[in-house]
Order: structure tokens, then sequence, then C-alpha cells
């Protein structure tokens, strides 16, 4: 198998915001290929070593979070979030970055997953009822022009409380319009047609999401 083992010295810094850096790829004699990354140069993924790599910690969590109630059947929580690079709200699932905070705990990827779901549903997960758990460590989200990248979570809330759901803790340029219990009927309908009730596209996540509660694999 080929490929290049791109050094921190082929790297060059073009924009440095943030939240948004872009960096040259100088991986060959003449060759450039920009990426476009959350991440400071010391951390960019073109650039560790394959232990680096295997150990790396997500830029962000996605949450699939499935209300299970007595009696009824079991629903996927989604919510519109407004998107500015699509200039629209899309339909999403809880999702933020993972904060240094978060890294230092013993599990990361939960961590930041109980935060984003408080701070944008209002709901506290009850680590002796609900169950959490990780799908996936780490999935890239479009790595040719990006290592950004998500851990998947699944969290299985048992007969929550939902009276005081709230979209009020949004921080900073977060801005959500309202949610959307998908029962597994509209989560087929909504693959199906491939866009959202507005007829608006979804992003990669919202599709796994769907994906994932259909497939029972949360069970």
């Amino acid at each position: 198998m080929s490929g290049y083992n791109i050094k921190k010295d082929q790297v060059e810094t073009v924009l440095d915001k943030k939240f948004l850096r872009l960096y040259d790829l100088h991986y060959e004699e003449g060759r450039h290929y920009f990426d476009a990354s959350r991440r400071p140069v010391e951390e960019l993924a073109a650039s560790m070593t394959e232990e680096e790599f295997k150990k790396m910690i997500p830029d962000a969590v996605s949450c699939f979070v499935i209300i299970e109630k007595e009696g009824k059947e079991p629903e996927l929580l989604l919510s519109y979030e407004y998107r500015y690079p699509a200039g629209r709200f899309l339909l999403g699932v809880p999702a933020g970055l993972v904060d240094p905070e978060d890294k230092a705990k013993e599990n990361p990827l939960l961590e930041t997953a109980k935060r984003e779901i408080f701070e944008e549903t209002g709901i506290t997960v009850r680590g002796d009822i609900d169950k959490m758990s990780v799908v996936n460590p780490l999935v890239f989200s479009t790595p040719g022009m990006t290592d950004e990248s998500n851990g998947l979570v699944s969290v299985v809330l048992r007969d929550p409380d939902l009276s005081k759901m709230t979209q009020d803790g949004a921080l900073g340029q977060e801005c959500f319009d309202g949610f959307v219990f998908v029962t597994k009927e509209k989560a087929r309908k909504l693959l199906k047609d491939g866009v959202d009730d507005n007829g608006h596209f979804y992003s990669v996540y919202t599709w796994a999401a769907l994906m994932y509660f259909l497939s029972d694999m949360w069970k």
C-alpha cells in the first residue's frame, strides 16, 4: 500500500482562526494539497504517526438519542439547528465539540455527549437509568478536504421527563428551531425521501442516526 508520509515541516499554515484552519500540505516536491481542519498544526491528522492516528480523539461528538417510554414505540430525538454554510435550519442530532475538560475525563466522548444533550435539550442523562455507549470512536466527515471528525454515541433515555425540554442552552452562534420526535415509520420516510418535511437535505450524521435507529443496533 503506497501513500505519502507527510512530516510536520511539510505543513504550511495558510489560515488560523479559532474554529477553522487551512493548511497547505507539501506532500511531494512541487505538489500541494489543501487541508481544512479544526486542529492546531501540532495535532493535524495528516502528519500524525500511525500510533498517534490510532489514538486520536475526535473533534466533536454526534449523539443518537433514542427515547423509550413504557407502552409506547421508541422515538429518535432530532432537532432543527441553523447551519451557516447551508444557510438553513437543518434536521440534525445533538452534537458539539469535545472540550479540553472532556479530554481529561476517563471517557471524553460520553462526557461530551452528556454535556451537549443537556445544553441542546435540557435533558440530564441519568447514569443509573439511561444507557450510553460509543457506536464509533471516530469517523471522518469529508476526508477529501478536511480531517474533521466526530465520535458517534448512542444514548437511550428510559422513561425520561420531557416536560422541561428547552433549547435555551444554546451557546455562542448556536441557533435552534424546535424538536422532532421520529418514529420508525417516519425514519423510513426521511431516508426514502432524502429530505426533511421542508424539502431540505440533511447531514450524513442525521442519515447515520436514522439508519442506526431503524437497525435496532441500540437495543
